[in-house]
Parts: C-alpha cells; sequence; structure tokens
C-alpha cells in the first residue's frame, strides 16, 4: 500500500490564518462621526446575535435601495465571506480598492477569498503585497506560505514561514507551516524533528499525528508506525489514514497475520478502500487462504473495475483452486485492461498449457518476452513449448537466451544441449553438458549427457571420464559402458573395450550385444577360449546374433 507525500499533507488553511481584518486600526485622534446608514447599525446587531444571512439581506436591499455608503460595501463583503460567498466577498473587496488600493485590511481579506477559491498564485500575490503594506501582520505572511505550500513551492513557502518565526519566535502555526515546508521537500528528518517539538503542546492534534505517521511509513521505521497510528486512533477513532499505516507496516514486515487483521479493519471503516480490499486479498493469499483471498479481489475490483492487476490476483486464487476456466477470464480481462501486465500473461500461458491450449499458451509468453526480455524463465518455458510440440530449430533460441540470463540453470544448460545435439551442433551440445557439469558436479543428468556426446563425436577419453565421475556417483549405466566399449574397439584399445564390456554385462547378464562384442576384444588379447564362452552366452541369450558371431 504505498502512500505518496501529496497524501500526507494535512494543513488546514483557516487554523493559519487569521479571522479577516476588520479595518485599519484608527488613532486615538481620528475624527469620529455617527453613523448615516439604520441598516448598517441592524445588520451589525443581527450578525451579532448569529442571524448572518438576515445581516446580509439588510445590507443588500439597502445598497440595492441606492444606499451608498462606502461601509455598507465593506460589511457585505465580510458578511458573505462569513457565509462562504467567496466569490461575492472578493468583488466587494475589489470595489474597496478600486478606491483605497493600499487599504491594508482590504489586501489582507482580498488574499483570503482568493486563497478560499484555491486562485492561490493570485492570493501569494495579494498576501505578499499586505506584508509589504503592514510589516507587522504575521497572518499576512503565515497566508503567502499556506499558498506556496498549495502551490508546491517548497522553498519559498519555507522562507514565508521563516520570517514568521524571526517576528514571533515559536509561532506554533509557523512552525508547523515549516514543518510542512520540509516535508514537501524531501527533508523528512528536519520535518519530523519540528512535527515532535509540537506534540507536546498538541498531543491531540489529528492532522499532526497524520504527517508523523506519513514520514515515519516513508522511513521504514513499522514500530514507530504502529505507536502513532495507535495513538492516532485514540483521538479519532476509526481514522481511515491510522488503520491504512497499521495495514502498511504489517505488510511491509511480512506479518500477514496482524495485516489480514488491520485490513479487515479497514475495510469495515472504509468499505471504499480499494487499497485495503487489495491487500487484504494479497495477505489471505500469503496465509493460503485462497477462498477468502478471491472474495478480497472481487471487492476491490467493485471498486476500481478497470485495475488489472486486481483481476490478475484474482485469476491467481481461482487458478489455485482448481477453477481454471475462470481463471482464464480473469487473466484475459487483466490482459485487456493492461496489456503488458506479466503477472497475467505468465499465470494465463500456465492455465492455457494446462488445459491443452499450447499455441495460446506460447503466444502468451512471446508476448511476455517481447515486454520483459530479461525473464529467463519465461524463455525457459517458451522453449520447451517448443520443444514439445517437436519445433527443434524454433526451441534453440529461448533456450539459449535463457542460459545467457542464467547461466548455471540446469535444467536450461540440460535442454539446450539436447537441442543442439539433435539440431546436428555435437560441438556446442559438448559445452552447454560441459557447463552444466562444471557448474553441477554432482548432476547425474548432466554427467550422462555429457557422455552421450561424447559417445556420438567418437571422444572415448572423455567418455571414460564422465563414465567414472558417474561410478563414483554409485550410477551404473550398462549401456553407456557397451558405447564407450565400442569406441574403444574401433580404436583397437581392445583391453579398454573389454573392461567396459565386462562392466556392462555385471550390470545386465543378459546383455547380448555386449557379450558379443567381449568375445570379440578377448579374441584380439588372444583369449579364444573365453571369446568362445562370451559367444556361446550371447546366441544363447539372443539367437538371432548367431548371424553376426559367424
Amino acid at each position: 500500500m504505498e502512500q505518496t507525500n501529496d497524501q500526507w499533507l494535512w494543513f488546514v488553511d483557516n487554523e493559519l490564518v487569521e479571522a479577516l481584518a476588520r479595518t485599519d486600526t484608527l488613532g486615538e485622534t481620528a475624527e469620529k462621526r455617527p453613523v448615516r446608514s439604520a441598516a448598517l447599525v441592524k445588520a451589525l446587531a443581527l450578525n451579532m446575535e448569529g442571524k448572518t444571512e438576515q445581516a446580509w439581506r439588510e445590507v443588500r436591499d439597502a445598497i440595492e435601495g441606492g444606499e451608498t455608503l462606502p461601509e455598507l460595501i465593506w460589511i457585505k463583503a465580510h458578511l458573505e465571506f462569513q457565509l462562504g460567498r467567496f466569490e461575492d466577498a472578493l468583488q466587494g473587496y475589489e470595489k474597496v480598492l478600486e478606491t483605497s488600493p493600499n487599504h491594508k485590511a482590504g489586501v489582507y481579506n482580498l488574499a483570503l477569498c482568493l486563497e478560499k477559491l484555491q486562485r492561490f498564485e493570485d492570493a501569494a500575490a495579494a498576501f505578499r503585497k499586505a506584508a509589504d503594506l503592514d510589516p507587522k501582520l504575521i497572518e499576512a505572511r503565515l497566508g503567502l506560505g499556506v499558498c506556496q505550500l498549495q502551490r508546491k513551492m517548497g522553498e519559498e513557502a519555507q522562507a514565508a514561514f521563516e520570517e514568521c518565526l524571526r517576528m514571533e519566535p515559536g509561532h506554533e502555526r509557523a512552525l508547523y507551516g515549516k514543518a510542512v515546508a520540509l516535508q514537501l521537500l524531501g527533508r523528512a528528518d528536519e520535518a519530523l524533528e519540528l512535527y515532535q517539538r509540537l506534540l507536546p503542546t498538541q498531543p491531540a492534534d489529528a492532522e499532526l499525528l497524520t504527517n508523523i505517521l506519513g514520514l515515519l511509513q516513508s522511513r521504514g521505521d513499522h514500530e514507530q508506525v504502529r505507536e502513532y497510528a495507535e495513538r492516532l486512533l485514540r483521538v479519532q477513532p476509526g481514522a481511515r489514514v491510522a488503520l491504512e499505516a497499521l495495514a502498511s507496516a504489517a505488510m511491509a514486515r511480512g506479518d500477514y497475520k496482524a495485516a489480514a487483521q488491520q485490513n479487515t479493519q479497514l475495510v469495515k471503516a472504509a468499505p471504499d478502500s480499494f487499497e485495503g480490499w487489495f491487500n487484504l486479498g494479497v495477505a489471505y493469499q500469503k496465509l493460503n487462504r485462497v477462498e477468502q483471498a478471491g472474495q478480497a479481489f472481487s471487492e476491490a475490483i467493485k471498486i476500481h473495475p478497470d485495475n488489472g492487476l486486481a483481476y490478475a490476483n484474482l485469476g491467481a486464487t481461482l487458478q489455485e483452486r482448481g477453477e481454471q476456466a475462470e481463471a482464464r477470464k480473469a487473466y484475459e480481462k487483466a490482459i485487456q485492461l493492461a496489456p503488458e501486465n506479466p503477472i497475467a500473461l505468465w499465470n494465463l500461458s500456465i492455465v492455457q498449457e494446462r488445459v491443452g491450449n499450447l499455441a495460446d499458451a506460447e503466444k502468451h509468453l512471446e508476448k511476455l518476452v517481447e515486454i520483459d526480455s530479461a525473464r529467463a524463465d519465461a524463455w525457459f518455458r517458451l522453449g520447451y513449448l517448443r520443444l514439445q510440440r517437436e519445433d527443434i530449430a524454433a526451441s534453440l533460441e529461448p533456450f539459449r537466451i535463457c542460459v545467457s540470463k542464467r547461466p548455471d540453470w540446469l535444467e536450461a544448460l540440460l535442454n539446450l544441449g539436447v537441442v543442439q545435439r539433435r539440431t546436428g551442433d555435437l560441438d556446442a551440445a559438448k559445452a552447454s553438458f560441459t557447463q552444466a557439469v562444471t557448474s553441477h558436479p554432482e548432476s547425474v543428468d548432466a554427467l550422462r549427457a555429457l557422455a552421450a556426446v561424447a559417445v556420438d563425436e567418437g571422444d572415448y577419453i572423455l567418455a571414460l571420464e564422465t563414465e567414472s565421475k558417474l561410478e563414483e556417483l554409485g550410477e551404473h549405466s550398462p549401456e553407456l559402458a557397451f558405447n564407450i566399449g565400442v569406441l574403444l574397439q574401433r580404436a583397437n584399445l581392445h583391453e579398454d573395450a573389454a573392461r567396459m564390456y565386462r562392466r556392462a554385462t555385471e550390470e545386465k547378464s543378459d546383455f547380448a550385444e555386449a557379450l558379443l562384442n567381449l568375445g570379440h576384444a578377448l579374441q584380439h588379447l588372444g583369449q579364444d577360449q573365453e571369446a568362445r564362452s562370451c559367444w556361446q552366452k550371447a546366441v544363447e541369450t539372443k539367437p538371432e546374433l548367431a548371424t553376426q558371431y559367424f
């Protein structure tokens, strides 16, 4: 379950920016004049009673009735801001600034409206002007910092908050803003230090705990993630981010039992959590609870029916349950949504192979190696499928590539050697089998294959060496001994040939051909009586050999 920094940047602007500035401060000598609008007096009274909507109507009606008192426009904009009608409030403050462009409170309140309307670039400019007009107005710099955060301008935001801290060291909202800016800049340790500095005075601040959680998760500090997630749940029971953090930490440390429990809690609190259902499915898969895993992936698909990975995992659970047809549908849907999904391509090829659709299985593997040429296992399966359908020439290249990716893969080396031998390239086959024996000197299959190709090439020295290694491993093949004996006999090494024939007959007493050839070798060695005895046994065992004897 992945989280990005943006998802953890909880930053409530109305906690950083103070209320509307009512008006510019008046000095002791300011001229006092009586209020000239009954509507204004009534509106102020209604607003103090909490009847903001009625107050706004009084002011609106007065303006529409022809009253031109400037204060009416100002109060109307204030009331509209309180009512959340920021666009109307913005127009009111703009009217004020048309006649008084440097009206301090007007510029600041205009900036607040722009910020509420998410016009962050314009709001930042207005907050900057407000700060220039009133250098002591710390709220203007706070607002500027908030807007720069929203624009993902971490350095500019940090500078604004540091200016606040120069004006008022220890200002908690400025410290919080600076921490968020540092988090945005990827300076996690500094941000975490500031958050934890604020925590003693704000132990129940959910946003603060959430940001700390995000940083701890990015550092992989699972124990502290658990601690702060539990703190957040005490402050805000059922908090989704805390449940997600606990589930993510359990998944990351491989505690799938805990992950299943945490994700179960998460989907109860947030049934629309795709990540919760998906990770619950993964946890159940790891626990071999296949049916429950399938149900979880199905719920994830309901939330995001266009997610190919969820279909691929659903297919895996169906495949494991033996529901090959349904698994195939799930994989095909996964590939339809994400044609280059390697998991779906691989698993679908296995399903197709199991149901006998070898051509389709091969097609999916061809697509897989096209998008991920490093997949040695896919190259191996592709070569194996082609070998199964006796397309020997076409199977050569996949096995060759597979071995280039994994030079010590015994099965790949053996299959490559078999294909090379069958295509008549004995030297290449011998090289592959030699590589197999070098990598796996205890492999009987590799030694037998090397001995066989040595016999094919007439290399009796290599054949004898290999046969000797097989004997050391306790492996005895009368056929191999016989073949080596033939090579030695052809090389006029009759004594060595006789030894190999004897070994063959010791392992297989009715090996008539070995008995016949042993007789010929003994005859060359001058042992005629024993030779005739061998021939007699050969003919008795296999009478049709009498012709060869005569």
